[in-house]
């Protein structure tokens, strides 16, 4: 199962943007997150089409099951 780290931010246009970190270390540290989100925004580390990251929304893992299908040979 595939897990995702998002990183969730709000941008100068007030629209939600989001980083994606796969496999992150486990277990997560929710004050690293947290400080490491503020380091983006503080440096002006991304940006987006609505402009800087001004504030942090939030931070949450999705997992996913990837499951490959053989289809025969033509």
């Amino acid at each position: 199962m595939a897990r995702l780290l998002e990183l969730l931010f709000e941008n100068q246009e007030g629209k939600q943007v989001s980083i994606s970190i796969e496999d992150p270390i486990e277990p997560v540290n929710p004050e690293d997150i947290y400080q490491v989100m503020n380091t983006v925004i503080e440096k002006s580390v991304y940006t987006s089409s609505g402009g800087d990251f001004v504030s942090i929304r939030g931070a949450r893992i999705t997992e996913r099951a990837v499951e490959t299908i053989e289809l025969p040979a033509p």
